[in-house]
């Protein structure tokens, strides 16, 4: 799991004026709106004694802790402390971790991490959303597997033909095999496009795409470590082009949000049928996934054996060495061995001006490794 990314912490329609508790790379975070609306996204801990602020109320355009009854702005600085009077300076210590947002796409996203504005990467973009001529639906799902290994099985077109009963033949044809393919590259990742055989649609709904068999194109990538998109073109003028963002709730757990962009059956009576059918393959992955052994990827690519169709998701775990490289994954392993004891938190961008923070930045490999 990495810091210093864009992530889904959940829809715009469910961060309300309520507090709501949200993990996300192994950590707890609070999530509301002030009064003027605004969404804000904070570390869930009270710096006072470990309150769940998420427990407490929203007062105006402040969170507060149950606990005590400290107040937190959306900028994660405590403006008031009850105990010692109206008068009382409060000190600069207290503030806790406060997130960046952006809502797009009918989500809240929140960057977990401590760069400044500029050197960011990006939120994936939807070139098609808000176009005429485009509809966008949104299908969230949850499961027990890693993310990564999640974003493998985007990666990989050697799965569809088994594990897709309507993406291919289920083997069962003599002269199957997985096309060549190039990689495109950009400065977060790669893709490629490639045809395959798939036979016809029979349900009523999508045999409307695609009511033939023969070849289909279809396209795919990786846009940081968790973010996809692909492209399935059913027939010259049926196309859906998907993009799902996923959220690494620890390890083993990961929740998503697949933004859909169609430009054929429009209309809202055809939104279900469509969902139906593309939360059924979503299933289909999802039982493969959840029993990879181990759960999390091997650390080299010798404990498997790879194939020429499989130089995506090897060129994924190529990105991912850079990322390390950068000191940006979490220390999972230190984490653990220091559950119960140590609260931690996503490092802030605040972080970057204000020193003499209560809660610890959550280790990253490069922290650890420079400690031992």
């Amino acid at each position: 799991m990495y810091v210093n990314f864009w992530y889904v912490a959940a829809t715009s329609e469910n961060v309300k004026s309520e507090p709501i508790k949200v993990k996300m790379l192994g950590q707890h975070f609070v999530l509301f709106r002030d009064s003027d609306g605004k969404a804000h996204c904070l570390s869930n801990v009270c710096t006072h004694r470990g309150g769940s602020l998420v427990n407490g109320k929203v007062r105006g355009d402040t969170i507060e802790c149950p606990y005590h009854g400290w107040q937190f702005n959306g900028s994660g600085t405590c403006i008031k402390i009850p105990s010692i009077g109206k008068d009382g300076k409060i000190p600069s210590r207290t503030r806790i971790d406060s997130y960046p947002i952006e809502e797009k796409y009918g989500l809240v996203f929140a960057f977990l991490g401590d760069l400044p504005t500029s050197d960011r990467p990006p939120i994936m973009d939807v070139p098609e959303y808000g176009l005429d001529g485009w509809k966008p639906t949104i299908m969230f799902n949850e499961y027990a597997a890693n993310y990564e290994r999640s974003v493998e099985n985007t990666l990989d077109p050697g799965h569809n033909e088994f594990v897709h009963p309507t993406h291919g033949f289920e083997g069962t044809k003599e002269d199957y095999k997985v096309q060549e393919y190039d990689l495109d590259e950009t400065e977060y990742g790669c893709g490629f496009t490639l045809t395959f055989q798939s036979p016809a649609l029979k349900d009523g709904t999508m045999s409307k795409l695609r009511d033939f068999a023969g070849n289909l194109e279809a396209g795919t990538g990786h846009f940081g470590p968790h973010q996809t998109w692909t492209q399935i073109h059913m027939s010259p003028t049926n196309w859906f082009h998907q993009y799902t963002f996923r959220t690494p709730v620890d390890e083993t757990h990961t929740r998503s949000w697949l933004v859909n962009m169609r430009n054929a059956l429009l209309e809202d009576e055809h939104d279900e049928p469509i969902e139906v059918r593309q939360r059924a393959i979503a299933e289909q992955d999802i039982v493969v996934l959840e029993e990879l052994e181990p759960i999390v990827a091997p650390p080299t690519n010798t404990k498997e054996n790879m194939m020429p169709h499989d130089k995506a998701l090897v060129r994924y775990r190529d990105f991912l060495r850079t990322w390390d490289s950068k000191g940006w994954r979490v220390d999972t392993d230190l984490v653990a061995a220091t559950k119960n004891k140590v609260a931690y938190a996503v490092p802030s961008p605040g972080r970057n001006t204000a020193k003499g923070w209560v809660i610890d930045a959550i280790p990253t490999l490069t922290d650890h490794h420079n400690n031992l």
